[in-house]
């Protein structure tokens, strides 16, 4: 792994797992109280208590932002790892990866449920789609040399990928954001 992609995880790392906590703060603040309003609800869009009350909160049964805080934990310690001198064998590099597959792929389930279920959006859950999507591409450059003449390319990739999302999340709340207008 190069430094470039271990400061990547060190920080895209550190930023998903500050938004986890927050997530999980805010959750459990609801369960206290049923009436709480979380920090990150500001309009009927922009609602984090919409999204916290929805079935795709829990996938797995249990809070998605806890499952957040131990990706997230790892994403950062092995970003130190490898700035400390750890050089990760192939098995680690490969696992790692096969992590940031399910990460991206569970986050575009996600997105999905936000723009077109819930029909809502959550800033920290935001935050989490933002930082995923990096993680994984260059965990996967990284990680499968054949793809090496996708690094010409790389930032075109990223941000055509964040365009078609924001295209998605203006298309979806179309109607809100232009009557804002």
């Amino acid at each position: 792994m190069s430094r470039r992609l271990a400061w990547l995880l060190v920080l895209g790392g550190g930023a998903g797992l500050v938004a986890a906590v927050v997530l999980t703060l805010e959750k459990i603040a609801r369960l206290r109280d049923p009436t709480y309003v979380p920090t990150c609800s500001l309009n009927p869009v922009v609602s984090c208590g919409s999204v916290m009350d929805s079935p795709q909160a829990a996938a797995f049964g249990f809070p998605n932002p806890l499952l957040g805080i131990a990706a997230f934990a790892v994403v950062v310690t092995t970003g130190v790892a490898v700035l400390a001198g750890f050089h990760p064998p192939r098995w680690y590099r490969v696992a790692f990866h096969v992590g940031t597959v399910f990460g991206v792929v569970f986050v575009h389930w996600l997105i999905a449920a936000s723009l077109y279920d819930i029909r809502a959006l959550c800033p920290y859950c935001t935050v989490v789609w933002v930082v995923t999507i990096p993680v994984f591409w260059y965990t996967t450059l990284d990680t499968w040399p054949a793809l090496a003449p996708l690094r010409r390319v790389h930032s075109a990739v990223l941000v055509l990928w964040y365009a078609v999302i924001a295209a998605l999340v203006l298309s979806a709340f179309w109607d809100y954001w232009s009557s804002l207008l």
